[in-house]
């Protein structure tokens, strides 16, 4: 068993990084949302469920066995874009449905807790019986799409030294980064990104300050939308399927990775997607496939049990939804 671990250490390292990017990339809606209204968006896993949605018609769509060479570049791109977009509209519309009629009435975070179960469910239903059958053309309701035969041919293995690559992981692991810098910049360099930290940090003063509450707050959910979406092309790169219930395992997951970061911190969520993700792949290695999700929810139990604050942010007791 430990040799078959140590064989596969280089392996299990690159695959949990890819994975951990798309966990840290869909944590980031959690926690930024949690950070702005002391809110765990539950429904944040079915915006990522539509991007991936998004990215397989996309997919589909392209004439991908036209192109050659770095062509899974130029197709993630197309992909992440469109999965984004309409992500980011999701969550934005989302908010906008479900969650800003409560809040303007002040109504209770359980409330915005069962709207978000609502809407949850509502999305699900949706995608497995209606998009799932008049748009991809399935006459099976709630089954898996798989992408074309074309797309899969685009990938390659490339060599790093002793350490053996395929081109879809290293894709997704370096977009993946790419995002989160972008964020990073933005939240800390931007007007708008300041606003959101000032926001999180103390709204009354912030709205004493100019702060336009509500432009924050949907900005928030435009951000995370858009990081979810990406999430899902990225995810349809390496999994090459979605069905409408893709959304609530990952999403207990990126969740997970949120809290072990520290709910409300940014980029606590990214260190814990990154951390959730090597200890998957590991865990897989070493105990066998089976063991995957078990090690995932055993590190949220614990986490919640001994270290509830996380690694960098506050108590997840804190939070009232």
């Amino acid at each position: 068993m430990l040799d078959d671990f140590i064989n596969q250490f280089w392996p299990s390292t690159v695959d949990g990084l890819s994975l951990g990017a798309i966990y840290a990339l869909v944590a980031l809606g959690y926690t930024m949302v949690y950070g702005v209204l002391r809110l765990i968006n539950f429904a944040h896993a079915d915006v990522f469920m539509i991007g991936t949605f998004a990215a397989l018609w996309t997919v589909r769509s392209m004439g991908v066995d036209q192109v050659g060479g770095f062509a899974l570049i130029g197709v993630v791109v197309v992909m992440a874009v469109v999965a984004g977009a309409v992500a980011g509209g999701s969550a934005m519309l989302l908010e906008v449905t479900a969650y800003r009629p409560l809040r303007k009435r002040g109504a209770s975070r359980l409330a915005a807790l069962i709207s978000a179960i609502g809407a949850s469910i509502f999305i699900q239903q949706l995608f497995g019986t209606v998009i799932i059958r008049h748009v991809f053309g399935t006459s099976k309701s709630g089954g898996k799409l798989p992408v074309n035969e074309h797309f899969r041919k685009l990938k390659t293995v490339i060599d790093i030294g002793p350490i053996h690559v395929s081109n879809d992981k290293l894709i997704v692991f370096v977009g993946a980064v790419l995002m989160m810098i972008a964020l990073d910049q933005f939240v800390n360099r931007t007007k708008l990104g300041r606003g959101i930290r000032s926001t999180a940090q103390d709204p009354e003063t912030a709205v004493l300050m100019g702060v336009n509450i509500d432009r924050v707050v949907q900005t928030t959910f435009l951000i995370g939308g858009i990081m979810a979406g990406v999430a899902a092309a990225l995810y349809i790169v390496r999994i090459e399927q979605t069905d409408y219930f893709v959304g609530f395992l990952l999403g207990i997951k990126a969740f997970t990775a949120a809290v072990l970061g520290g709910i409300g911190n940014i980029r606590g969520a990214l260190a814990g997607g990154f951390v959730l993700g090597l200890l998957e792949t590991y865990g897989s290695s070493f105990f066998g496939s089976g063991w995957r999700d078990v090690v995932a929810f055993s590190l949220l139990i614990l986490v919640l049990m001994f270290r509830p604050t996380g690694i960098f942010g506050e108590s997840l007791q804190q939070a009232r939804a």
